[in-house]
């Protein structure tokens, strides 16, 4: 499984399980006064759901829905004339790529021989000269001429391509120009991700990310529990069932820092409790310090939460002093899940459910964010055997330090059934707990 990346090399965190399958329809709506902006619907791609029209409560919002079982992919329509691609939903990225030509395992490919609106970016192109998160470095110029970019992350695995332009259709309408990376080689390495998806879809802050690109002042999503359906929707939430959300500011940094990603969705963690007990760290500890390391980031890209090593010690051992006598611990210090999480415990494989144990609390600015029962653990081992007839679970916190990440990131499995607002007018991300199935009904997407 691959590793988000360390902040402090400017590289794109690598997409760990958060993906989407979808396929546009467009919707014939009366609820919509603007012709470009008729509402649509993304169906999942692994369930079957009830075709026709769907209403909207607001008739600038845009909705999907997504499958979240493990990897999830989105669908997207692009080119013309029109060619469907899977996409990675990634918030921690910024450049959005497509694979452009048949590689090793790979079930789809967009061609762009096939498009009249396919248009490659020369080496004289601006976007071609400027810096960017993606591009630390300025893309080359290839043979033909062509901005030549190189996607690296952090497992190793890089894509290279050319940058070019095409239509997208998104929010109900064509999107001409949207820049993205057309990649026709590379190295993976994990081919059994990569070969359900097309390519990765940018969603941070950055001037070349999908959301920027397509003017979208806000979006949200709801990532339901295993094998349930989710939604992401472009446009405003207000809606009365979900009650009123806890925002929390984004951070900006006004000058460049080598550790900081100032296009990243940047919140300002103050302090974690266990409990009722507050850890006992310093408060500086979570802020950036003055090279940038130390920030705070929400990412959808990265499954699990990761945080500096002095305050992961300090959360692990309160935790494990918490749930003594209730969980029995691993103690196997060979075994370390995903290379950060080395807290784990032995469950007895006919036990029914987890023990009630202490909920960990992230307290953010103006407002906190409580991660309790099954979102605690997870089970990372079937292999009974091994384990004299018990299965393994892990806690859902890790060590960036063990990862060489100089950042706090909070991972999607902490966002699970909570309704995760991305407001870039006001810049803020505001959040409230919720059932994502229930939400999902409420907003037509299943029965």
């Amino acid at each position: 499984m691959n590793m988000p990346t360390s902040s402090h090399v400017l590289l794109p965190r690598r997409v760990i399980i958060f993906i989407m399958f979808l396929q546009i329809q467009t919707i014939t709506s009366s609820l919509s006064s603007s012709p470009q902006k008729q509402p649509f619907i993304l169906p999942l791609k692994l369930q079957t759901l009830p075709h026709g029209t769907i209403s909207l409560p607001n008739p600038s919002s845009r909705k999907l829905s997504f499958q979240h079982n493990v990897t999830l992919t989105v669908s997207l329509t692009l080119a013309s004339p029109p060619q469907n691609v899977t996409m990675v939903l990634d918030t921690g990225s910024e450049l959005s790529w497509l694979h452009c030509k048949k590689l090793p395992n790979l079930n789809s490919i967009f061609n762009p021989l096939l498009s009249s609106t396919y248009t490659p970016i020369p080496c004289t192109s601006p976007v071609c000269k400027t810096r960017t998160r993606d591009f630390p470095v300025p893309v080359s110029c290839d043979a033909k001429k062509l901005c030549h970019a190189t996607v690296s992350y952090a497992d190793a695995s890089y894509m290279e391509g050319n940058l070019a332009t095409e239509t997208f259709f998104a929010a109900g309408s064509a999107q001409p120009g949207t820049i993205f990376g057309c990649m026709d080689s590379g190295f993976s390495s994990n081919t059994n991700e990569d070969s359900k998806t097309t390519g990765l879809m940018g969603m941070n802050r950055g001037s070349l990310s999908f959301v920027t690109q397509m003017g979208l002042p806000k979006f949200s999503y709801c990532i339901s529990g295993k094998d349930s359906t989710g939604v992401l929707l472009f446009g405003d939430s207000n809606f009365n069932w979900l009650g009123p959300l806890k925002y929390t500011p984004l951070v900006k940094m006004s000058i460049p820092l080598p550790y900081f990603d100032r296009v990243a969705y940047t919140v300002r963690l103050e302090g974690i409790r266990v409990g009722k007990k507050l850890l006992q760290v310093p408060k500086t500890i979570f802020a950036p310090d003055h090279t940038g390391a130390g920030q705070t980031m929400v990412d959808s890209g990265t499954q699990f939460t990761f945080l500096l090593g002095p305050v992961y010690t300090a959360l692990r051992e309160e935790f494990i002093a918490q749930t003594k006598g209730v969980m029995t611990l691993l103690n196997d210090t060979n075994f370390v899940f995903q290379g950060a999480m080395d807290l784990c415990y032995r469950v007895g494989s006919g036990r029914v459910g987890l023990p009630p144990l202490p909920a960990v609390t992230l307290m953010f600015e103006g407002a906190e964010m409580s991660v309790s029962g099954e979102r605690l653990l997870y089970k990372v081992s079937d292999d009974v055997a091994k384990w004299k007839n018990d299965l393994v679970y892990c806690f859902t916190f890790g060590n960036s330090d063990l990862l060489g990440i100089e950042a706090y990131v909070i991972g999607h499995y902490h966002q699970m059934n909570v309704w995760m607002e991305f407001d870039l007018v006001k810049s803020r991300v505001g959040f409230v707990d919720t059932s994502c199935e229930l939400a999902s009904q409420r907003l037509g997407m299943v029965p």
